[in-house]
């Protein structure tokens, strides 16, 4: 089936923009997944200057490329985490930044709400990215954890979330959530209950990336299928699951990415225990037409080598096209009345 297939920037933000363009079109790729990070794409300058955002489509248009979605998962994490410390202000930019965590969880709503401006100017209608969590610091259950205290953190998820998606829905643009640990949407389940928290409103929808869900044992094709009106966008990153030695644990011991000591790690598209092909099939039985966007992420392999190879990887699984008959409709089309027999 003929998708677009995008390289994600969010890994390549120490580059110039101009320069992550250059290097996609020169690898094949139909466009790109914009991040809002380094001088990709900056939400103040698109909403505050119309001549920024032609000016990101002369870069793309010069290198032949096209943008479907943009990202600011760094921005959404802010909205509604319980904890707000220096790992935020590591990620955010300087301007939403303040030492009393309300603040910064109020600034971040209201860039994305920007978010949702920017993309619409710039033409594109799936901003993908994080929501953070009331309640993930809870996940190990104990100390022990009411239902009453996940209760109030699915309310304060869509109490934040909601007037930000009012925004999405005025200027006709879609949040397309990564469900990943860390998020109020991390595997099946909470996913159901997210959907549930915001009224199953059209402007709140997923991001399909496989890479966290392998790791926990989810089925990542089965989660196609299951929210398959869901599925705004679609991101293509591996994990290889390394667990089962006695030693090697799927919580990775706060060891650094790369380490062989942890249970699992992300790799290159195509490296890892990701069942593709039968994601691709599953993506198809559903209809997903939009763009398949490559997030490299890889600490054993360079990532020049990683994004150029990527390409050809998903591009022939792009290839496999439901047929336009049944495999089986000709077994009783036979001109002698005997059904091929």
């Amino acid at each position: 089936m003929r998708r677009p297939v995008t390289l994600f920037t969010g890994q390549w933000t120490d580059l110039p923009f101009e320069e992550v363009c250059e290097l996609a079109s020169s690898w094949g790729y139909d466009g790109l997944e914009i991040a809002c990070g380094g001088d990709h794409f900056e939400v103040d300058r698109a909403i505050a200057d119309p001549g920024y955002v032609r000016g990101r489509r002369e870069v793309l248009e010069r290198n032949g490329l096209q943008v479907w979605a943009i990202s600011n998962h760094l921005v959404g994490q802010a909205v509604c985490d319980h904890l707000i410390d220096e790992r935020h202000r590591a990620i955010l930019p300087a301007r939403l930044w303040d030492e009393d965590p309300e603040k910064v969880r109020r600034n971040a709503a209201r860039e994305m709400a920007d978010t949702a401006r920017a993309a619409r100017l710039l033409g594109v209608d799936t901003v993908v990215g994080f929501t953070g969590s009331p309640i993930w610091h809870t996940v190990a259950m104990f100390p022990p954890v009411t239902f009453a205290m996940v209760d109030a953190g699915y309310q304060e998820f869509a109490d934040r979330w909601n007037p930000v998606l009012d925004v999405f829905e005025e200027v006709d643009v879609r949040f397309a959530l990564e469900v990943h640990p860390s998020e109020i949407a991390y595997d099946y389940w909470t996913t159901h209950r997210t959907l549930e928290a915001v009224g199953h409103r059209p402007s709140f929808g997923l991001n399909w990336d496989p890479s966290h869900m392998v790791w926990q044992d989810l089925d990542p094709a089965d989660f196609i299928l299951e929210f398959a009106e869901r599925i705004y966008h679609v991101d293509c990153k591996d994990t290889r699951v390394r667990v089962g030695d006695g030693r090697r644990g799927r919580l990775s011991s706060h060891l650094p990415w790369g380490d062989p000591r942890r249970g699992w790690d992300f790799v290159s598209t195509g490296h890892g225990d990701v069942p593709w092909e039968e994601c691709f099939r599953a993506l198809n039985a559903v209809g997903y037409r939009g763009p398949v966007s490559i997030e490299w992420e890889d600490a054993g392999m360079d990532r020049l080598d990683g994004a150029a190879e990527a390409v050809t990887f998903v591009r022939r699984l792009n290839a496999i096209t439901p047929p336009t008959a049944a495999f089986d409709s000709v077994f009783g089309s036979s001109a002698d009345g005997e059904g091929g027999r």
